[in-house]
């Protein structure tokens, strides 16, 4: 059974230099109002999914947190039942951490986040505010614009004249977008982390260029009064860039100055064999590439956002980060911000495409979904039962994608909250779930059906196939309403009120970061650099 410890031994557990997990078991949303700053969320609602690809080694030493519910309990108890060995809980949560006089956090990505300003501040990134970058462009600058987000986010809203290129790929594919030194470049994001993250990213590798950041990216751009433009989705020709060798000497440099380390397959799997060491194997590519083929067992991470957001993969401190891609240039620049970042041993695999690779999306690890036995019904069969109203869906999607595209008259769920929705499921319809990962359909349909009188069926596919298939989705930004959102930390710009407020607020927040940070005293950013 796990034991209790109080937040003096936590915090000495932190400093001690082992491996340690700190989860918090806490919805998204919960967790970003008030967390340690190493906390990782592993929320009851996704534990099946996620805790296993957080902790690869069962018996290395976990302590689970949460807001003071008891969820941290519930999240133990079933660390212990896969197979961890070493779980405790903070008693009282953050709560009782902060009543010690430890410093909780808001928001999400914190140490990705803290860092990119200790970044700023450190190499002294030079960067431009709105009025400058438009008058930059009024007066025809030889610039180019690069937005180092997920293609996903650049087609929300992106600067005018901007190319997406995420951080990961900056170095590695300058050469598309910069033939002469004359030439200044712009790299930006929502905020500021993947800005400055980016800027330096080129600064560092030794790109000639000037290179700047563009100050609090697109919500710095708003809040100066000027647009940004939706649905765009001009980004790097994918082939093999033009500057490709001189990306690798500057990125090889950079790594080697931070500390990282190499290793073919071959010395990786003895490391593997080495006890009481965590390993992640992480694929810094793009999801494309990844799905293209991948070494077996590694997991997709592109560069940019596993720095931005390292607690999304990793969640040992101390652990070895193994990281693969093709040419070694984006490797080689992810693991030199990750050892900056810092705690970690970072290793690139040289050889890491070599031999038998696998295709296809990343699955997670998940017996208890494989377990459960449910019918599934397709997209058309689906379609003509809700035409008869025979059926209701109950979709598990995040909040803010349900926002974004749902099945028409679908209801929107956490799946350990489902008993919520029991008044709004009607006895003598089928209940049909979509999810984006069939494993938290499974779950959810057995936990319906000990809740409803009706069948219940997944749909297969999800909503993906829904659409896929040509049917209609139904949009509304205000379902579910932003007090509902418990499983994902709203940005300013997902917020229906108080918007500009809300942008103003979280860019303070960023800034204000590395002095949080310094009070807390635990994250010596670059001390492993």
């Amino acid at each position: 059974m796990a034991k209790d410890i109080e937040a003096a031994t936590l915090k000495g557990w932190i400093r001690d230099g082992g491996e340690l997990a700190i989860l918090d078991a806490r919805e998204e949303g919960e967790f970003g109002r008030s967390h340690l700053f190493w906390a990782v969320p592993c929320p009851l609602s996704r534990k099946e999914v996620r805790a296993r690809a957080l902790l690869p080694r069962r018996d290395v030493r976990v302590v689970c947190v949460d807001g003071g519910e008891g969820h941290a309990a519930r999240l133990a108890a079933y660390l212990e039942g896969i197979g961890c060995t070493d779980v405790s809980v903070l008693s009282g949560g953050t709560p009782a951490w902060a009543a010690a006089g430890y410093v909780a956090f808001s928001g999400v990505n914190v140490p990705s986040k803290a860092f990119g300003e200790w970044v700023e501040h450190h190499y002294h990134t030079p960067s431009v505010d709105p009025a400058e970058l438009k008058a930059m462009m009024d007066a025809g600058t030889d610039m180019v614009v690069l937005d180092s987000r997920p293609i996903e986010e650049f087609r929300r809203m992106s600067i005018p004249t901007a190319v997406n290129v995420p951080g990961g790929e900056l170095v590695y594919r300058i050469g598309e977008f910069v033939k002469r030194p004359e030439t200044t470049i712009v790299v930006n994001c929502a905020g500021r982390t993947r800005s400055i993250l980016g800027a330096e990213s080129l600064r560092s590798a030794g790109v000639p260029n000037k290179v700047v950041a563009l100050r609090n990216g697109t919500m710095g751009w708003e809040l100066a009064g000027f647009a940004c433009e939706r649905g765009r989705t001009e980004r790097y020709p994918e082939r093999a860039p033009a500057g490709a060798e001189e990306a690798f000497v500057r990125a090889d440099r950079f790594a080697r100055r931070h500390g990282v380390r190499f290793a073919t397959r071959a010395a990786f799997e003895a490391m593997c064999a080495e006890p009481g060491r965590t390993t992640y194997v992480l694929d810094v590519r793009d999801p494309a590439e990844f799905a293209s083929g991948h070494m077996i067992g590694s997991r997709s991470a592109p560069g940019g956002q596993l720095v931005q957001a390292t607690d999304q993969w990793v969640a040992v401190r101390g652990a070895r980060i193994v990281l693969v891609d093709d040419t070694g240039v984006r490797a080689r620049m992810t693991g030199g911000w990750l050892r900056q970042l810092g705690g970690w041993e970072v290793v690139v695999l040289t050889d890491g495409l070599a031999g038998r690779l696998e295709e296809g999306a990343w699955q997670p690890e998940c017996p208890e979904a494989q377990a459960v036995r449910v019918p599934r019904i397709a997209p058309a069969e689906l379609a003509a039962l809700l035409a008869e109203g025979a059926a209701q869906v109950v979709d598990l999607a995040r909040s803010i994608d349900f926002r974004e595209g749902h099945i028409p008259g679908s209801l929107w769920g956490i799946r350990t909250r489902l008993d919520r929705l029991a008044g709004r499921l009607a006895g003598d319809r089928q209940v049909v779930v979509a999810a984006p990962e069939e494993a938290q359909a499974r779950l959810a349909a057995a936990e319906l059906q000990a809740i409803v009188p009706a069948p219940v069926k997944l749909l297969a596919g999800g909503v993906a196939a829904w659409k896929a298939a040509g049917f209609p989705l139904a949009a509304d930004r205000r379902n579910p309403p932003d007090a509902e959102c418990a499983d994902f930390y709203l940005r300013p710009y997902d917020r229906n009120e108080g918007v500009e407020e809300a942008m103003r607020e979280y860019l303070s927040w960023e800034i204000d970061l590395v002095h949080e940070v310094a009070k807390d005293g635990d994250a010596p950013f670059g001390a492993w650099g």
